[in-house]
């Protein structure tokens, strides 16, 4: 069964602004779908105007790279990520549900769970993040104009604000994000232009860095600035399919999903990066920060009062954005993972948690850092995945059976892709090499690992785990060919996903 639906869903049903979103990771039938490509632009652009990632342009700036180094390192990064974010958009609207549900075809539909685990926890932590330097934003503004010396009550009152607003645009479910996302552009994009124009007082195009390499060359420490943009570019495609579970195969092509989500991933992402990148290597030329300074106490500490207020909009506003995705993101594998919980139930336990992690954060500092070795190391884990489900989408030429992927979901055996007791084993067993094998290559602050270690503690952990996959996967279905029922039926002129026809152009719906 591959579940097409032309019938449309009523009124109340469909997803739209102001009203809860009906669907969680069951298939959303195509007559039911209301969104475009430009939507995720809008996702990618507009959640990216955020601290939490902003911040990771000032990594390259403070491991002592000089300008034109740090900016190269980013660029180059940022195309890299998008070049693996764009394809994992390809799958959602093939299945009608979210990427991790549809890795089923190549796990197993209980091995699919990997894929929920690694986008719900990442989304956690992520989430925790935003909302972490959201609050740090709003403490050094309050600092800044205020006086106040225990910024502790404003940081408190600040994650409580934010995990609110986060929790209801998240139960309200999709529409409502990409509004979110859509009025994040225009507003936190003034902002960023306008700070282009207050920290670019300071800038210095010749700066030359400090001479203090983190990895004890510039090469090295390009080289991992590079992955450290590229690693978290590249994570955001465990949740594309959050987003285009909602875009019909018969009114968009694959060519434009590809697209939005490059573009996302290389300027919506990447110009945010870069910002980072352009008011760090400012503040350096300056003198006003170091390495040992917080990066956004550091911009508040160097801007005009009157421009505080749109650090502060950039934290809270643009912060609780990007939370969004996550948790939004959260609440479905959440769902995916206990069935017996609707996406909103989900939902809320996911902003439940990441509200708890903050909190537990603010009084632990070992937490927070923590969070931060974790998802590093997950790169390790989800870009072995991403790459193998990529390679299991184009072999299969975007064949799916949707009803065989919603087994566990309904708490079923059988089916396709049931395989061996609901799990892949030749897939599984490549995943967990590759895994095992980017962790000899990762380096962080809990440990440095041997293959690390050799290249000069540079982490190219996620780099090697995705090319480790890339050469066993291919390898190990060549050793354990896989039933043939999993490539659709043999007659191309099926009502399948896979034969339906591309339009010759690129429709979008508003």
């Amino acid at each position: 069964m591959n579940g097409d639906s032309s019938t449309a869903a009523p009124p109340a049903a469909k997803d739209q602004v102001g009203r809860i979103e009906r669907y969680g990771v069951e298939y959303i039938p195509e007559g039911e779908r209301r969104s475009g490509p430009k939507n995720i632009r809008a996702i990618l652009f507009g959640g990216s105007l955020t601290f939490s990632l902003i911040i990771i342009g000032w990594f390259p700036i403070s491991f002592g790279l000089s300008w034109w180094q740090a900016a190269s390192a980013v660029a180059v990064g940022s195309a890299f990520g998008a070049a693996l974010l764009a394809p994992m958009g390809l799958m959602g609207p093939r299945t009608g549900t979210n990427n991790p549900v549809s890795s089923g075809a190549y796990f197993g539909v209980a091995g699919r769970l990997i894929g929920s685990f690694l986008e719900a926890t990442a989304s956690l932590a992520f989430a925790a993040l935003s909302i972490w330097t959201g609050g740090d934003a709003l403490a050094g503004a309050l600092q800044a104009f205020f006086g106040i010396e225990d910024d502790t009550v404003p940081r408190l009152v600040a994650y409580g604000v934010l995990s609110v607003i986060v929790t209801v645009v998240s139960i309200l479910g999709h529409a409502n994000m990409v509004a979110a996302q859509r009025f994040m552009l225009p507003t936190a994009g003034l902002v960023m232009v306008v700070g282009l124009v207050v920290y670019g007082r300071d800038f210095d195009a010749s700066y030359a860095g400090t001479g203090e390499y983190a990895l004890g060359s510039a090469a090295a420490t390009w080289v991992l600035s590079a992955l450290i943009c590229g690693s978290t570019v590249a994570s955001y495609g465990a949740y594309a399919g959050d987003w285009t579970r909602h875009i019909s195969t018969k009114l968009h092509t694959n060519g434009s999903i590809v697209r939005s989500l490059f573009l996302g991933g290389l300027f919506g992402m990447g110009g945010p990066f870069m910002w980072g990148t352009f008011t760090s290597a400012a503040m350096f030329s300056a003198g006003t920060a170091d390495a040992g300074t917080p990066y956004v106490l550091a911009l508040v500490d160097a801007a005009p009062l009157w421009f505080v207020p749109g650090l502060i909009y950039m934290g809270l506003a643009s912060g609780t954005a990007q939370a969004v995705i996550n948790t939004y993101g959260t609440g479905l594998d959440t769902s995916a993972i206990i069935p017996k919980l609707n996406r909103v139930q989900a939902t809320l336990l996911a902003c439940v948690l990441a509200t708890a992690l903050v909190y537990i954060g603010e009084f632990s500092q070992g937490i927070e850092d923590g969070v931060s070795v974790f998802l590093t190391l997950l790169a390790s884990f989800s870009i072995p995945w991403i790459v193998m489900v990529t390679i299991g989408h184009l072999r299969r030429k975007g064949w799916y059976d949707v009803d065989a992927l919603q087994v566990f979901n309904r708490g079923e055996k059988g089916g396709i892709y049931w395989f061996r007791h609901g799990f892949h084993l030749p897939a599984m067993t490549v995943w967990g090499l590759s895994t095992t094998t980017g962790l000899f290559f990762s380096a962080n602050t809990w440990f440095v690992g041997p293959g690390a270690d050799l290249l000069g503690g540079i982490d190219v952990g996620f780099l090697v785990a995705g090319m480790v996959a890339a050469v066993l996967y291919p390898l190990a279905l060549r050793l354990f060919p896989e039933p043939p029922e999993v490539f659709g039926p043999s007659d191309d002129s099926s009502a399948g996903p896979a034969a339906w026809p591309q339009p010759a152009s690129e429709t979008e719906l508003v």
